[in-house]
């Protein structure tokens, strides 16, 4: 059975933004604010500061309310690890909610390893990590690239081209993909990477067009999506023409983009907006009321604002705020009610959670074509890419 943390639209509360002089405990949300990842971080920052404000506005954690101090990554690895040394050692925060590129939880792990501190990560990624030092809620491979790979192979697909940003996330998502499509007798058509915030695909969509591949995977991130599908278009493969599986185009990102853009195209994630559950409800009319009544609603945030919830319960049954107590307690949490359903952390500090494939419609919503039924246990190394290797923490 899963509790309940509080879901809720927050009236009347303390701000999040406040200080609460000696009785309160401060937290660092660090999310691009500005730079080619900024359209998709700052409402995963928003939606942290929402669940910090529902929070306050009911008591606070161990009777003491939280205090924000909100830093702006830029969308630069090194800018992360320098803001997450200044949030713990200068600051004093007591956790930290963010990051969303693997490259700046990368930057930032070694700051978080050596402060002990705790990092909540609330992004899908490549796996291949397992660190004490943070908790992932984001999609191991096993529950978004590798289900979206299965869908696809159901639908008849048979030759794939890979296209990402050049950086940690894509390159190793595609080498786990790669394993896969080979094992299964399936046929990479291409590969191709573009700098983060790469804006020209023209030797890209050359390679497409002589690959003549059934679909492509798509793990660019960020602002470059809107060039890629643009150029795409321009030279006449639109997603219903050549079916294109992203995973990291959210609903945010569509809206953004320009849904008819992308309209067709796929996605595979572990929330769509569209799911149809009252806790789900709830977090979309508190986050409209509050920040942007046609605000549209992705993954990410969801994960950003449960992450928030989590460390709030582990924090309370750990009795303090001490980060090792607080993670092995939230490791341990057992199951809890959020937006996209009852979720849990594993012992290995990634979080258990069902897998959604949808179809992008015109209205910027995903239609849900297929979900994986029960919650996927985590797996940070997959057997395929990375063998005889295990997380134990």
């Amino acid at each position: 059975m899963a509790s309940s943390l509080a879901l809720g639209a927050c009236s009347g509360g303390q701000s999040a933004d406040s200080g609460s002089g000696g009785d309160g405990i401060a937290v660092g949300v660090l999310q691009s604010l500005t730079g080619t990842m900024a359209i998709s971080e700052i409402t995963v920052k928003n939606a942290e500061m929402l669940a910090i404000e529902e929070i306050n506005a009911a008591g606070g954690v161990l009777g003491r309310k939280i205090t924000a101090l909100v830093e702006d990554g830029a969308s630069d690895p090194s800018t992360f690890a320098q803001k997450a040394s200044k949030l713990i050692e200068d600051n004093g925060v007591a956790t930290v909610f963010g990051g969303w590129t693997s490259a700046s939880r990368k930057a930032m792990l070694p700051v978080f390893e050596r402060t002990g501190n705790l990092l909540w990560y609330p992004v899908q990624f490549e796996g291949n990590e397992c660190s004490p030092n943070i908790m992932y809620s984001g999609a191991q491979p096993n529950q978004q690239a590798l289900p979206a790979l299965q869908w696809a192979v159901g639908q008849g697909y048979k030759s794939y081209f890979l296209i990402g940003s050049d950086y940690v996330y894509p390159r190793t998502a595609n080498l786990i993909l790669k394993k896969h499509i080979e094992k299964d007798g399936l046929k990479v058509a291409g590969e191709s990477y573009v700098p983060l915030g790469g804006t020209d695909f023209s030797g890209v969509i050359a390679k497409i067009q002589q690959a003549k591949p059934d679909i492509i995977i798509n793990t660019l991130n960020g602002d470059s999506n809107v060039a890629f599908f643009k150029q795409m278009q321009a030279a006449g493969l639109s997603p219903t023409k050549l079916p294109v599986m992203s995973f990291s185009i959210g609903e945010q990102e569509a809206q953004a983009m320009g849904p008819r853009l992308v309209e067709g195209s796929y996605a595979s994630w572990n929330y769509f907006q569209s799911l149809t559950l009252e806790d789900n409800a709830k977090f979309i009319a508190a986050y409209r009321k509050k920040y942007d009544a046609n605000a549209a609603i992705t993954d990410p945030m969801v994960h950003g604002y449960l992450n928030v919830y989590a460390w709030k319960a582990a924090v309370e049954k750990a009795g303090g705020f001490d980060p090792e107590k607080v993670r092995k307690a939230a490791a341990t949490l057992g199951s809890f009610a959020t937006p996209m359903g009852p979720v849990s952390f594993a012992a290995n500090q990634s979080l258990v959670q069902k897998a959604y494939i949808g179809r992008l419609k015109a209205d910027g919503q995903f239609e849900i074509l297929s979900d994986s039924g029960e919650a996927i246990q985590p797996e940070p190394y997959d057997p395929l890419a990375f063998p005889g290797k295990s997380c134990t923490l």
